[in-house]
């Protein structure tokens, strides 16, 4: 939110008083955010191209066109930003998926669709590297799963029982099969990455998916 002078006068151009209290730490939210976002862009850069390991907190800080000593103000140290990095990417598959499922006919073909915007994302070098190559081992698993299905679970979820409540699928645990599908497109994501032929692979761990759904129909 921009913040906005007030009890201000303005006389040959010249402002007679400083904004008030209450606007000036809008403006210092402002600045911090910005700052925040640059670091998160320029780390989201570098480490979709140079990978983890190979990136320096020097390397981010010049990229951003900051100091360290900014860099470690927002962050504690490379992990930390490197989760930033994670989330930042997830929302942007989230939002992908999301215009993906617009006009779906039904719950299922919604389901097939986010999961299929997943997997095309997953082809980018950048996105490949950050979610499915580094994320687990930087993370850890406890703390990957965690932030993994706190972007789509719910989604997820809600998608798996709509269907059900609609007679499209029969699903007893739409929470449990959630989490199954989840891990599902991580290992799909891992065969795309491994692969020499990835688009032929993503092709294939998108027609298992949907063989899934349709086997529970």
């Amino acid at each position: 939110m921009r913040a906005t002078p007030s009890q201000t006068h303005y006389t040959v151009g010249v402002t007679e008083s400083l904004p008030s209290g209450e606007d000036r730490p809008s403006l210092r939210t402002d600045q911090v955010a910005q700052t925040r976002a640059a670091l998160v862009a320029a780390a989201r850069h570098l480490f979709g191209r140079d990978g983890f390991a190979a990136t320096s907190v020097d390397e981010i800080a010049r990229e951003a066109r900051l100091t360290t000593g900014a860099l470690y103000h927002h962050f504690p140290n490379k992990t930390a930003l490197f989760e930033a990095v994670f989330e930042a990417v997830h929302a942007d598959l989230l939002e992908a998926s999301l215009q993906a499922a617009i006009g779906a006919a039904n719950e299922v073909e919604l389901l097939t669709r986010g999961f299929d915007a997943f997997l095309d994302a997953v082809l980018e070098p950048d996105v490949q590297r950050i979610i499915i190559l580094d994320a687990p081992a930087i993370l850890g698993l406890a703390r990957f799963t965690e932030l993994d299905e706190r972007y789509a679970f719910a989604a997820i979820t809600d998608a798996l029982g709509a269907a059900t409540a609609a007679g499209r699928l029969r699903v007893d645990d739409p929470e449990t099969l959630a989490r199954l599908l989840l891990g599902a497109l991580t290992r799909g994501g891992m065969l795309i990455a491994n692969s020499a032929t990835p688009w032929e692979t993503r092709d294939a761990v998108a027609r298992s998916l949907r063989a899934v759904l349709e086997g529970l129909a």
